[in-house]
């Protein structure tokens, strides 16, 4: 199977997202020889279509892409392609090409990613006056502190047997638990690979405390 290039004056659109977490990172056009090149070499190659020429992702930035897995829709004219991205996709310094909101949607199930994103994305592009900003300039310490606070708080709310309270503070205390994770350059999705590779093998009794199966 192999796109059909000649719909498009011999290039076809390009989507490309995120593997773990499917959050669109941009899109592009493919010629014949990027679509060769990234079956070669498992990145991705583009065409571009203002310089005319062949644009290997990542060679200029560092921020490569690596291939894991790619798709032709039905009509064989449009690309899917899933990546372990390096870095940031879009040349503004933005994880994702795609951070102007016209129509806000329920993110509800990618809530930590969506956090996680505004975390670093304050790195990048600070906003005055944000409470983010100022722990992050702070460094380690201060963080380490917020999260030690807020772990306190979670533990009284409990103890106080107040939902909508206990509710409030582990909101507060994941968010500063972020930011330190962000602080560290540690991902959501590193958590969510220590917890799968815990959690996967249900034949292996080791106890959780030798952190092995839960």
């Amino acid at each position: 199977m192999k796109p059909d290039f000649q719909k498009m004056n011999n290039m076809i659109p390009a989507i490309v997202q995120d593997y773990k977490t499917h959050e669109v990172l941009m899109l592009a056009y493919v010629n014949e020889e990027a679509y060769d090149k990234m079956l070669e070499t498992k990145q991705t190659y583009f065409y571009s279509r203002s310089r005319n020429e062949l644009w290997h992702k990542g060679e200029t930035s560092g921020h490569f892409q690596n291939i894991k897995g790619m798709y032709l829709d039905c009509d064989n004219d449009t690309l899917l392609i899933y990546v372990e991205q390096i870095g940031n996709a879009c040349h503004t310094g933005a994880y994702s090409c795609f951070f102007n909101e016209v129509m806000p949607f329920s993110m509800s199930q990618q809530i930590f990613h969506e956090l996680y994103k505004t975390i670093e994305d304050r790195k990048i592009h600070p906003v005055e006056k944000s409470y983010t900003n100022y722990l992050l300039e702070q460094g380690v310490d201060k963080i380490c502190k917020k999260v030690g606070e807020e772990a306190s708080e979670t533990i009284i709310a409990a103890k106080n047997n107040d939902k909508e309270e206990l509710i409030g503070e582990i909101s507060d205390l994941f968010y500063h638990v972020f930011v330190l994770m962000s602080n560290q350059g540690i991902r959501v999705e590193d958590i969510e690979e220590k917890l799968v590779k815990r959690h996967q093998i249900t034949g292996n009794k080791k106890d959780f405390h030798t952190r092995g199966e839960y």
